[in-house]
């Protein structure tokens, strides 16, 4: 198949726009070029000539000559007017906007399917990562069990400053937002929602099911304090914001965001500052380990880019485990083991809660409980108590029947 010609309109000109747009001049053999630039700030210097812009977004979506839109835009409200606008006309899209996504995306995949037009968003996760079409692609047929992985490299970037380096949190968050790693409004990141949304994109594309982002419980690392962090130095751990999802044979889902305590034997252990990781579990070839950069405009530029090259071939996602439909149902029963910290007054509430406690320790104003305990009861405790509890990941225990008979062993 020969490669076709690719006529691009690009929305947004920031880090990562500009990255693309150096790494597209820069790439020899791709037969794509970048027509107009939608921009939205007239009175912002850009680092090329002003004919290259726009601010109507219809000179490109009314533009005949531009097959291919790239949106790189960070309102994604306005992100999904373009794309739904450009796939309506037939265009092919690339996007990087997981929240964008994450919150219209069975409306995409209908929009894609009447118009037969192209929705490609591999920098929407994991940026320079390529998982979505590895997930796609290799994992079509072979039983996937569970995926997990750091997928936030700005949340992973301050952690890893403030248990190696000693940086305070503040520190270490205002570093990230100079690098360009985390926004002036950095909730999206630190609270676990970037995350999140990747996650639910992942889910997608892993077990064929679509989930709302409020179907996925989310802690972030904006509360995570000295105790915990004190906890992981002196037994040799790191703290890393991780995704998990898991299918249990019954056909039933579990997929969360939250903080997690990785030793030395997890691989997940060594994957610092910006960097992404994901962990595959498979019933026939076990498990595989992707790593990559997850943050900045050069790994993300490389993912539309890859993008882009592959819509010269006419490649598209075919979905084909969310058409499969096996009936997936998620659900919030799975057995943790995590350490929660909490206020002194809040102690007898918290050990009602647990199925089992291992440990508890209360100074005069604090103290902390690790223990196993519901997905269901942390997530009541977090909507109730959020500020004053921190909750941190020890490990994955059991589905809900499978702790029956964790109960009954144990009594």
């Amino acid at each position: 198949m020969s490669e076709k010609k690719l006529t691009i309109g690009l929305f947004g000109f920031g880090c990562v726009g500009f990255g693309l747009y150096e790494v597209l001049h820069k790439t020899a053999g791709l037969k794509a070029n970048i027509k107009k630039i939608c921009i939205k700030n007239k009175d912002k210097k850009r680092e090329i000539e002003a004919q290259h812009f726009t601010y109507d977004k219809n000179d490109i979506l009314n533009d005949d000559e531009i097959n291919v839109v790239v949106e790189l835009i960070d309102d994604a409200d306005a992100a999904f007017e373009i794309v739904s606008a450009a796939l309506k006309k037939g265009k092919a899209v690339v996007s990087a906007n997981k929240k964008m996504i994450a919150e219209h995306f069975t409306e995409l995949l209908e929009l894609q399917k009447e118009y037969g037009a192209p929705l490609l968003y591999e920098a929407a996760a994991c940026a320079s990562m390529p998982i979505i079409r590895n997930l796609e692609e290799y994992y079509d047929n072979d039983l996937l069990e569970s995926i997990e992985g750091i997928v936030n490299g700005s949340t992973n970037y301050i952690l890893t400053k403030t248990l190696e380096e000693n940086l305070s949190y503040e520190e270490a968050l205002k570093q990230a937002q100079e690098k360009g790693f985390a926004e002036s409004n950095p909730l999206l990141d630190v609270g676990g929602f970037d995350a999140k949304y990747k996650l639910l994109i992942l889910l997608a594309h892993s077990f064929g099911y679509i989930a709302q982002p409020d179907d996925i419980f989310n802690i972030g690392i904006d509360n995570i304090g000295e105790l915990e962090l004190r906890y992981a130095k002196e037994k040799g751990l790191k703290i890393k914001l991780v995704a998990h999802a898991f299918k249990e044979e019954d056909g039933s889902l579990s997929a969360f965001v939250i903080p997690k305590f990785v030793s030395t034997e997890d691989r997940l252990y060594h994957v610092d500052d910006v960097f992404n990781g994901i962990i595959t579990k498979t019933s026939f070839a076990d498990t595989h380990f992707f790593v990559g950069r997850g943050a900045g405009a050069y790994p993300t530029a490389s993912a539309v880019l890859s993008d882009i090259s592959a819509l010269g071939y006419d490649y598209k996602y075919e979905y084909k485990k969310i058409y499969q439909k096996e009936n997936l149902v998620l659900l919030d029963d799975v057995l943790l083991k995590v350490l929660v910290r909490h206020q002194k007054e809040d102690t007898l509430l918290l050990k009602e809660q647990f199925v089992s406690i291992e440990e508890a320790y209360t100074n005069n104003d604090s103290g902390y409980i690790t223990g196993n305990i519901f997905l269901k009861n942390i997530k009541d405790l977090y909507i109730d108590y959020n500020s004053r509890l921190s909750f941190v990941l020890l490990e994955v225990l059991f589905n809900k029947e499978k702790a029956v008979l964790y109960d009954l062993e144990t009594a």
